[in-house]
């Protein structure tokens, strides 16, 4: 059997698949390795749900036979991969990362899972996550079935949630991508904690089918990866109509780099007190070279600011009273009080009391965030911020404290991107831009809805100046 070099677990996608087609190791051989890695380290990490060696070996097969044969399916045939444990896979453990859901089985696979598997992926495991996806909120990091998910660059750090496993598995080499989802900053999250890019496609974009439900007018599936490239080529595989799934947006997406809008045409928005004031102090030099290295890029560069919204109390009472309704049954069931998370447990169980005027008057504010959204973005193409303003906290940590005893800054700038740009519906491209305290550190690019290519257009660009996203951890170590 071939050795298959280290650097290849943190190769890019088309790396992988010439060298599959160019038969320098198999497939099988390639998912030996990736599925020793990924049980070795994975545990360490609590990022490991559960490995699927022996349904990936099997299709590893059929992949190699492809290439004998010179059947190419495309760029992710080959690629090994996982994905996060909300995401149903037939006659297979789907726990949604809660002791209620330990022993789930479906019947059914994920519109996604079906899709990459069609077209060669091979799917080595599923991956840990918050319990619930988080809903409505939790308060340590330890609200999951498998224990809190540990950073792969300081194991005394939280890796984000909920799409933990993802992020940990893609930053320390033990899948080459993963599928996530987010409701509110699940994906954009973690990719920031690790160090990884994390794609947020647009509302509907993706399809949801055999995906668990948080919050069905807010939940998004997409793509973590080691590059904006691999983004687009995943998503590329996964997107496009779904008629099992009844928010599709009808819609496909195209990876065409080569056919993307100029940069010089694009006019890019962003507040200078997120970088200057918001940020963590010891990011701010990274932050201020990111931006640099985005005007550099040739783009146009103006001030911008969100419009006057309560994004976060709007947010969340979506997301509790959709949370509580979807979860009814096990609350009245009484097994709600299974879960790991006090504070999600009484979280759930107050989303049932939330009156129906109070969801109404959130939904409605929200049509006004969409069009002031659909105002400030025929002006400017796309808007750039931190992806968070400061590095991966304590496992130990509440997650509710204050992210810093700095002074607030008096102007609000763009924080607020991450629950304004999913109560619009708006893709979000997250890239790791540097270091804070030995942590990752990322931007984030928002753009218009399903103006993915522009966004990994200038995320593409910009990782061709930076080598942040080929920074690795040390994997296995504390």
């Amino acid at each position: 059997m071939a050795s298959i070099p280290d650097d290849i677990f943190f190769a890019s996608i088309t790396e992988i698949n010439q060298k599959l087609k160019a038969k320098e190791f198999s497939a099988v051989e390639l998912t030996h390795a990736f599925c020793d890695r990924l049980e070795r380290f994975g545990p360490g990490y609590n990022a490991l749900a559960l490995s699927l060696r022996q349904p990936a070996l099997r299709a590893a097969k059929d992949v190699d036979g492809d290439i004998k044969r010179e059947r190419f399916r495309g760029p992710v045939q080959g690629i090994p991969f996982g994905a996060k444990d909300l995401l149903a896979y037939e006659k297979h453990p789907t726990t949604w990362g809660a002791k209620p859901y330990a022993g789930q089985v479906f019947d059914y696979t994920a519109t996604t899972l079906k899709k990459l598997g069609k077209n060669g992926g091979i799917l080595t495991g599923k991956l840990a996550m918050v319990e619930l996806a988080g809903g409505p909120s939790y308060r340590y990091a330890s609200a999951s079935l498998t224990g809190p998910g540990l950073n792969p660059w300081d194991r005394t750090r939280w890796s984000g949630g909920s799409s933990s496993g993802s992020a940990i598995a893609v930053a320390a080499g033990l899948v080459t991508f993963a599928l996530g989802s987010e409701t509110s900053g699940s994906i954009l999250t973690p990719a920031s904690f690790c160090g990884i890019t994390g794609l947020r496609p647009t509302y509907g974009l993706v399809s949801r089918y055999g995906a668990m439900a948080l919050s069905w007018t807010l939940d998004k599936i997409g793509p973590l990866c080691h590059s904006a490239e691999d983004c687009g080529l995943v998503l590329h595989e996964i997107a496009g109509a779904d008629a099992e799934d009844p928010t599709s947006a009808g819609k496909s997406f195209y990876y065409a780099p080569a056919f993307a809008r100029t940069l010089k045409e694009i006019k890019v928005g962003f507040a200078p007190v997120d970088f200057d004031e918001w940020a963590e102090p010891a990011a701010r030099a990274d932050f201020a070279k990111a931006l640099d290295t985005i005007r550099s890029l040739g783009v146009q560069v103006t001030e911008a600011k969100l419009p006057d919204f309560p994004y976060g109390p709007v947010i969340g009472t979506i997301v509790s009273a959709e949370g509580a309704t979807i979860f009814e049954s096990l609350i009245k069931s009484g097994k709600v009080n299974e879960l790991a998370d006090q504070r999600q447990i009484a979280g759930l169980k107050a989303g049932l009391e939330i009156p129906a005027k109070d969801y109404l008057k959130a939904m409605r504010i929200r049509s006004l965030i969409q069009q002031a959204f659909r105002d400030l973005l025929a002006d400017i193409d796309v808007l750039i911020a931190p992806s968070r303003l400061t590095p991966a906290p304590k496992i130990t940590q509440p997650l509710d404290r204050p992210a810093s005893d700095r002074p607030t800054p008096k102007e609000r700038g763009l924080t607020a991107l991450i629950p304004a740009g999913n109560l619009a519906g708006l893709p979000a491209l997250s890239l790791p831009c540097g270091f804070a305290d030995g942590m990752p550190m990322s931007i984030q690019l928002v753009g218009r809805p399903f103006s993915e290519n522009t966004l990994l257009s200038i995320g593409k660009a910009f990782q061709e100046r930076t080598d942040w996203h080929k920074r690795r951890p040390v994997v296995g170590g504390g």
